[in-house]
């Protein structure tokens, strides 16, 4: 592979990106720049393409690792709790990286336009690793572009999106990413996630959750854990976790009532799944973010 093109990519990423995870004017764009390794980040993963551009990461969901290096690609294609961290960077040489958030309705129409072929089944899980090709680094490269002409952002950037989604379904990730929208099993999975998600702090039963879906709860349960490297249940133990988290490191309410918030009815359950998952009490985490507000970055 050339190296002007993707020394083109590095550039860009460097001039809008000065430190370790950062936003950007386009609401689909996160741009990366780790100067050395990171402890590992737990985060959620919405549908989206990460590439890494230099330096290495690595991802995890369950018992499963995903590796990536320059000039490679990941793939999340569900709703995903996720632990993930930067294992290679250095100053003069840091860990460079952006991720496209996928928008599903994009896909969806992308996907209609496209002459119909076989797809290939594969993997069930929401996680795939690739190569970058010349195809996807040059829509990339002019989407990027855009940050130094905020003025084009509204007419360009979804049509360069398009095109990005569209050579991703015309590649090697197109049995992948076709998969948010001609396979039913994800779907339903993602429509569980998306209400687990929106629900995370009230009870449920896997079978009314399986009703909603149109699945069985028996079929729910093995797609769901083939796809999310976990069960529903242990899924929205992640998410409630995740978000009392997120209120303990904002200081936006008290220790104690935070459990209840989240849909814990016991105070020792909370702290014991709390401690399991995090390796220290939930107040033990609140004093360690009043003492040190230089945290992480929250996601990688």
């Amino acid at each position: 592979m050339s190296a002007n093109p993707l020394s083109a990519l590095h550039r860009l990423v460097l001039r809008h990106c000065q430190q370790p995870r950062q936003a950007t004017s386009l609401p689909n764009v996160t741009l990366f720049n780790c100067p050395r390794p990171t402890k590992p980040v737990r985060s959620m993963y919405d549908p989206r393409i990460c590439v890494v551009l230099q330096g290495r990461k690595r991802v995890m969901i369950g018992r499963s690792v995903y590796d990536a290096g320059p000039s490679q690609c990941l793939i999340a294609t569900a709703d995903l709790p996720v632990t993930a961290y930067v294992t290679a960077a250095r100053p003069e040489k840091p860990h460079l990286a952006l991720t496209l958030t996928l928008d599903r309705l994009c896909v969806a129409e992308v996907w209609s336009t496209m002459p119909k072929r076989e797809i290939s089944k594969g993997d069930a899980s929401g996680l795939a690793t690739g190569p970058l090709t010349q195809e996807l680094i040059d829509p990339m490269t002019r989407l990027l572009s855009i940050l130094d002409r905020p003025e084009d952002a509204a007419v360009l950037a979804p049509m360069i999106e398009r095109e990005i989604v569209y050579r991703l379904l015309q590649g090697a990730f197109g049995p992948i990413v076709s998969r948010l929208v001609n396979d039913p099993n994800l779907m339903q999975v993602s429509r569980a996630t998306r209400w687990l998600r929106d629900n995370y702090h009230k009870p449920f039963r896997v079978d009314d959750l399986a009703s909603f879906v149109g699945m069985s709860a028996t079929s729910l349960h093995r797609h769901f854990k083939a796809i999310t490297a976990m069960t529903p249940l242990e899924y929205r133990r992640e998410i409630r976790l995740e978000e009392a988290r997120r209120r303990i490191l904002s200081g936006v309410a008290r220790v104690s009532e935070i459990g209840i918030d989240v849909g814990y009815d016991s105070a020792s359950q909370f702290s014991r799944e709390y401690r399991r998952n995090f390796g220290r009490s939930p107040s033990q985490e609140a004093e360690l973010s009043r003492s040190n507000k230089a945290l992480e970055p929250r996601e990688l």
